[in-house]
């Protein structure tokens, strides 16, 4: 549904990289989620009423907290999308994540009360009714969950955003919620067991979950995320298709919020190349970043030499000690100073966060190895870490 107004609405809904355009996704996607949920409330409060079921009552101020998540969906989308100013002078974007988090702890709280409700309600029973209606509803509400899980996730995956994943995440497990108040309804009536309470609880630890996965997915990235494999291979391909760059590192993602980013990386180039054409690169590079992903660049140029042969021989040793450690090793910035006494190899060693072996562990080892190769030669390395999400971390 938002996606059919999306295109009825506005002309430009394909170009979903533009915060402006997110913006209008996100606060008509609020909306709808604001009418689906007051309509649900009024149907199951209803409901709830005729059967004095607290597990249906509950489900109904489920769906009422469920529309004040959308309003804050809406607000959040709306400050999200203010121009950067002198004190934000690269935007609002984060309170996309910020308002994501306010609707995931609402989430939490309305878990919380919904299960003190069922206890309470397990320790002192009230008889049930059912009817064909109840069911009705129910059903109902089920169908419309179920439709609003899909809108939601459809559109949230069109512009990426977190806030929208957290609502579908949401819907599917009020989906599941009403399905086991349908069911222990159905089965109160057939048998005479009252488990309405018990079911509440359920009900109440399984929201309590799912609230719980979306604050870590809101959380997460306003603690600093990697950046993500997709976006890496996308800056990879725009740098490298230049002649003129040898290799890049240290690249970092800065996210200031969907759609919002900045990047810094380093370029190896030839240190023989004329520094005035290769800074005249770098900015055409930086440039075309701006264009393709929407994203400010910082480039730091990083001459390595390239037609001495003492130094690409030392270098494709260094290659074979760090690779015969662990072949997912990288090194970068090489370079070497020779000296009457000794050869220092200066390079950067990159290692992932969590690494099996220490730095100091690794310094070693690697020094170890370069030192069988020639007593002389005397290794400076810094171990930098990964800050890309790699695909064994998707996994």
């Amino acid at each position: 549904m938002t996606l059919f107004f999306a295109k009825l609405l506005f002309k430009d809904y394909e170009q979903t990289d533009r915060p402006e355009v997110r913006q209008k996704y996100g606060m008509l996607n609020g909306v709808i989620g604001i009418g689906f949920n007051v309509f649900l409330f009024v149907f199951k409060l209803i409901a709830g009423t005729l059967s004095h079921s607290i597990s249906i009552m509950a489900d109904a101020f489920n769906n009422l907290s469920d529309a004040g998540s959308s309003v804050i969906t809406v607000i959040g989308f709306k400050l999200a999308g203010q121009e950067p100013d002198p004190e934000h002078p690269f935007g609002h974007g984060r309170l996309e994540y910020v308002s994501g988090m306010i609707v995931a702890f609402l989430i939490l709280i309305m878990a919380y009360q919904l299960v003190i409700s069922s206890v309470s309600k397990i320790l002192h029973p009230e008889a049930l009714s059912f009817s064909p209606v109840i069911a009705l509803i129910l059903i109902v509400s089920i169908g419309v969950k179920l439709y609003m899980y899909f809108n939601n996730r459809q559109a949230g995956r069109k512009i990426n955003s977190p806030v929208m994943m957290t609502t579908a995440a949401d819907s599917i497990s009020d989906a599941f919620s009403t399905s086991v108040v349908l069911a222990s309804s159905v089965f109160t009536f057939f048998t005479g067991i009252n488990i309405d309470g018990y079911c509440g609880v359920a009900v109440g630890l399984f929201i309590a979950k799912a609230g719980i996965e979306a604050a870590k997915d809101t959380i997460s990235p306003l603690l600093g995320n990697p950046a993500s494999s997709e976006l890496v291979s996308q800056i990879e391909r725009c740098v490298m298709k230049h002649e003129g760059v040898l290799g890049i590192h240290d690249l970092v993602v800065h996210d200031y919020g969907p759609g919002r980013f900045m990047i810094s990386l380093h370029a190896e180039v030839s240190a023989s190349g004329n520094i005035l054409e290769i800074h005249d690169m770098i900015d055409n590079i930086e440039k075309e970043l701006d264009e393709e992903l929407h994203c400010q660049a910082v480039i730091h140029m990083d001459p390595i030499t390239t037609d001495d042969a003492y130094t690409n021989e030392l270098k494709e040793m260094v290659a074979g000690v760090i690779h015969g450690i662990d072949p997912m090793l990288r090194f970068h910035d090489f370079r070497i100073v020779r000296g009457r006494t000794h050869t220092n190899l200066i390079f950067d060693v990159v290692a992932p966060f969590k690494y099996a072996i220490g730095e100091e562990e690794l310094k070693e080892q690697i020094s170890s190895g370069v030192k069988k190769t020639d007593e002389h030669l005397n290794c400076v390395i810094q171990v930098d870490r990964e800050y890309v999400e790699k695909e064994e971390q998707k996994k």
